[in-house]
């Protein structure tokens, strides 16, 4: 029997693919400078953001988890979906 383990690589992927969908950022962005607030982002455009986190990832990403960054938001996806699994 396998079981389908989360993949940070994987996570990091599709988190900035939802970033790049959400704002006029390109991909090479992100991946150097990371942190979303030095990118100009307004409250609406990173409440898109974790909105269609939550919706792709089936879980609720509550107002007192710091997503700032691209890793942010990876790691708190890759956690929850590790307790998911377990």
């Amino acid at each position: 029997m396998t079981t389908a383990t989360p993949d940070k690589k994987a996570i990091q992927k599709e988190v900035v693919k939802i970033i790049t969908s959400v704002t006029n950022l390109k991909r090479n962005q992100l991946l150097e400078v990371r942190d979303l607030t030095t990118l100009g982002l307004d409250i609406v455009d990173v409440v898109d953001v974790i909105l269609k986190v939550e919706k792709t990832y089936h879980l609720t990403i509550p107002d007192e988890v710091p997503v700032y960054t691209v890793d942010d938001f990876v790691n708190y996806v890759y956690t929850q979906t590790m307790k998911q699994a377990g």
